[in-house]
């Protein structure tokens, strides 16, 4: 079955890593780059992220909101500089990434997939942990199959391996770019060296996907069920390309089934969310929360695994360990909790997220490091203490040996 699309986009989400010491000068970096600014969220305007969230996440990703325009005012008439030392105090600060005029590119050069890239932001945390997000939608195209190509396509324009994989280039036709490799230059200006991120074991070569799509009501509705379109769904959910012809595995993959007409799938490289228009909701309403509540809902989740794997890296270094144990027990306070939102499809995509990239799993293997560790050091300084009562006990043994045979010899 040719499945048709009503609307769709796709966010490729880049992580990557500044180191600690430095992240005051890359937001310098930042907000001296001519085409990125600070985004200020707005409590009237982002009324529905604003009440989304609950008051100890608001107050981590999005201190924005407490920005009046009167503080706005009194914030931009700093110098840069010390608006970078303002930034940094903050657990986190959002860029947005001035695009100017519309970016069209196109696919590979038969399959003839021109797409739009609607805009770009860079979301940092002052753990040096980072996010670039790029949204992207196919234009003058309907096909699911172009789709499922272009999301295989684009998430690996930043590989290694690009230039020996010509056949899945994307060659941009815009006079922003011009081709892939401006794309791509720009990403490695904005994120700098690798490195770190490797570190952490983090696929530097790919992007994360956050995809929504909306098919046509003639092949998902109330006479036409999702079984049979649940391999396209599959296709799309693990982003493989239109031409993957294998049977699935369901292990790798979480599904989220709660609602009649969306499904939406969780892997390790990704969330897309299918849905039918036989529901108005689904491509008004939906869309719009999806790439606002639901994707920072997603990268909150993201940042979580990946602090922990720098707590777990920086833990390697006896130097560092107690300091790293201090920081987990921060975040455990602070964000190792539960609730996020009271929203329930924001709670079940931040579970099902978490769950998929073994979060949990993780949180639990940093823990009992830092456990063994904190019980190793204790036993260390145990052992200090009593070499040290022994040096006491033995010098005072030893003076009143000698006080001894003074009174001997007195006598």
């Amino acid at each position: 079955m040719e499945l048709k699309t009503k609307y769709q986009y796709t966010y490729f989400i880049y992580p990557y890593i500044i180191r600690e010491n430095k992240y005051d000068k890359y937001l310098l970096k930042l907000l001296n780059h001519k085409n990125c600014k600070v985004k200020f969220f707005e409590k009237e305007k982002d009324m529905d992220l604003y009440t989304y969230f609950l008051p100890k996440i608001k107050e981590f990703m999005f201190q924005g909101f407490e920005f009046s325009k009167d503080k706005i005012r009194k914030f931009e008439e700093f110098n840069k500089e010390m608006q970078a030392i303002i930034l940094s105090r903050y657990p986190a600060t959002i860029f947005e990434y001035d695009l100017g005029t519309d970016m069209q590119g196109k696919a590979g050069e038969e399959e003839g997939i021109f797409f739009h890239m609607q805009k770009m932001q860079i979301i940092c945390f002052n753990t040096g942990i980072c996010f670039l997000v790029m949204k992207t939608n196919i234009e003058d195209s309907n096909d699911f199959r172009d789709v499922l190509d272009f999301n295989y396509k684009f998430r690996d324009i930043y590989s290694e391996l690009n230039q020996l994989k010509k056949y899945e280039n994307i060659r941009l036709q815009t006079a922003t770019f011009g081709d892939v490799k401006k794309l791509t230059d720009l990403i490695k200006e904005l994120t700098g060296n690798v490195e770190d991120a490797k570190a952490l074991n983090i696929d530097t070569n790919r992007f994360l996907t956050f995809a929504y799509t909306c098919i046509e009501q003639d092949a998902w509705n109330d006479d036409k069920q999702f079984k049979d379109i649940e391999f396209e769904f599959f296709k799309y959910a693990n982003i493989f390309p239109s031409s993957y012809k294998s049977n699935f595995d369901k292990k790798h993959m979480e599904i989220l089934s709660k609602w009649k007409f969306i499904r939406t799938g969780f892997t390790k490289e990704g969330v897309g969310l299918l849905t039918s228009s036989i529901d108005i909701h689904n491509y008004t309403k939906l869309p719009y929360f999806y790439e606002n509540q639901y994707l920072y809902t997603y990268i909150l989740a993201q940042y979580q695994k990946i602090y922990l794997k720098k707590l777990e890296n920086e833990a390697k270094n006896k130097n560092m360990t107690q300091p790293a144990r201090e920081k987990f027990i921060k975040f455990t306070k602070e964000l190792w909790i539960g609730e996020v939102t009271n929203d329930d499809v924001g709670t079940n995509i931040y579970k099902k997220t978490r769950q998929v990239c073994d979060v949990q799993k993780l949180y639990e293997e940093v823990k009992n490091k830092f456990d063994i560790a904190y019980k190793e050091l204790n036993i260390e300084k145990e052992s200090k203490v009593n070499k040290i009562i022994l040096v006491i006990l033995g010098i005072s043994l030893f003076l009143n040996i000698i006080n001894f045979i003074s009174l001997l010899n007195m006598m």
